[in-house]
């Protein structure tokens, strides 16, 4: 029997050892296969740009003004380029610099480009109308409503020449007044000494542009402003009057179209912040002897600083060159600019 029982009890042993032998031991985890890196692709990165340095022009008025901020951010290093600026009274300062090369960028009259171009062979474009009129009519009086009211008047003015002239003649003209007959017109030399006549009491009528008007006004209380000669232009159907813009020597802007895109950028926002921050505005004008502060502050509102590029500043300044020249074709150079006279970017 205990034979029996023993015999028995090996069996039980080999079959409970047959079946662990049958049975895998769970594997420990096994270390995975190493994942060879991918390395990043290559890019060739263009290096920041870092600016250059401009030679710019800018006149004292108007078309000044809405470049002081930018003068400021310039002293103070937070501009991308580099700027060094040049404030000039008159025009021909700045355009002879501009031929010669000493200078690449310049505020001008919208004409006075036009004609540059012309005369340079097409090595002057524009880059933006920066000022729309600034034309009014002064009176001393309350006579003169309407451009119809000034039949049978002087007017003492100044600009003779420029635009003013070609703008004044026109407006009369459409308005059925003719120079010489129904109109007497005397020119001053510089828009200063018609200031100085007019508030000596020589003359009872005046076409002046700011900031000479808010001079004139705020020195005298018999003088207001009669007509705003935007408006009237506007109103015959001529489109709007951009009569300030920004001229860049072509070569220049060949070489270096980050520099003239950094300016557009920096521009735009000088000419943002002078439109938002009149008072502020006036005081970096000031600074800067563009005009005084005073005066600047209550001219900005009427010196119509605008920034326009590329396709804005295209059609209207077609249409203000094109009355221009059906006026006289000298005012615009001898002949309208053609297509590579307006800078795309």
């Amino acid at each position: 029997m205990k034979k029996l029982f023993a015999v028995l009890m090996s069996l039980l042993m080999i079959a409970a050892f047959s079946a662990c032998a049958g049975t895998k031991k769970p594997a420990e985890s096994e270390a995975p296969e190493s994942v060879p890196e991918v390395s990043e692709p290559e890019t060739s990165q263009e290096p920041a740009y870092e600016g250059t340095t401009i030679n710019i022009g800018m006149l004292k008025g108007p078309t000044g003004m809405g470049a002081a901020w930018l003068m400021e951010q310039d002293s103070l290093g937070a501009t991308v380029n580099d700027y060094n600026f040049t404030i000039a009274g008159a025009p021909d300062v700045l355009t002879s610099q501009l031929l010669s090369g000493e200078m690449d960028i310049a505020a001008l009259p919208t004409n006075v480009i036009s004609t540059l171009y012309n005369k340079a062979n097409g090595e002057v474009e524009i880059l933006g109308v920066n000022t729309l009129g600034v034309l009014y009519i002064l009176e001393n009086g309350d006579t003169v409503q309407s451009v119809a009211d000034l039949s049978g008047k002087t007017i003492l003015a100044s600009g003779q020449g420029s635009t003013a002239e070609y703008i004044l003649d026109n407006i009369l003209a459409q308005n059925g007044l003719t120079v010489g007959e129904d109109v007497e017109i005397f020119w001053a030399t510089e828009h200063s000494e018609a200031a100085t006549l007019a508030l000596a009491g020589e003359y009872d009528v005046v076409m002046l542009p700011e900031p000479f008007v808010t001079s004139v006004t705020t020195q005298s209380d018999d003088f207001r402003v009669a007509l705003d000669l935007t408006a009237e232009w506007e109103a015959l159907g001529n489109g709007e009057l951009t009569m300030g813009g920004i001229a860049v020597r072509k070569a220049f802007a060949e070489e270096n179209p980050e520099a003239v895109a950094a300016f557009l950028e920096e521009y735009g926002e000088s000419i943002t912040y002078t439109q938002e921050n009149t008072a502020d505005a006036a005081a970096l004008i000031e600074k800067y002897e563009i005009a005084t502060a005073a005066v600047a502050q209550t001219a900005l509102p009427r010196c119509n600083i605008v920034w326009y590029t590329g396709e804005a500043m295209k059609a209207p300044l077609e249409s203000f060159y094109q009355v221009l020249y059906d006026y006289n074709p000298a005012t615009v150079g001898g002949t309208l600019p053609g297509e590579d006279f307006y800078y795309e970017a």
